[in-house]
């Protein structure tokens, strides 16, 4: 366990969050014009990578907001929490 602190709320127990996959996920612009193997790519393939990675989170148990994370994955360090739509800090 590990503990989040979501930008609505402050610091709480991960046990209160759902994880949401890979954040900054770009649709495509025409989504009608791939094909089949690159939409199903678009849907389903994620980087999930061992180390930092850029991930959405949900405070399912709580404010019911979604805001992003940097989390290294092997560790599950929290090394940064941002809200949707604001561009992830430099440092």
């Amino acid at each position: 366990m590990f503990i989040i602190n979501c930008p609505f709320c402050g610091e709480r127990d991960q046990s209160e969050f759902s994880a949401g996959g890979e954040a900054h996920i770009i649709r495509p612009k025409q989504p009608t014009e791939l094909s089949d193997d690159e939409w199903a790519d678009f849907l389903f393939m994620r980087k999930n990578i061992k180390g930092v990675q850029f991930e959405r989170w949900n405070h399912a148990h709580g404010c019911r907001k979604w805001f992003n994370v940097i989390r290294d994955t092997s560790n599950d360090k929290i090394h940064a929490v941002y809200k949707m739509g604001e561009k992830p800090p430099t440092k």
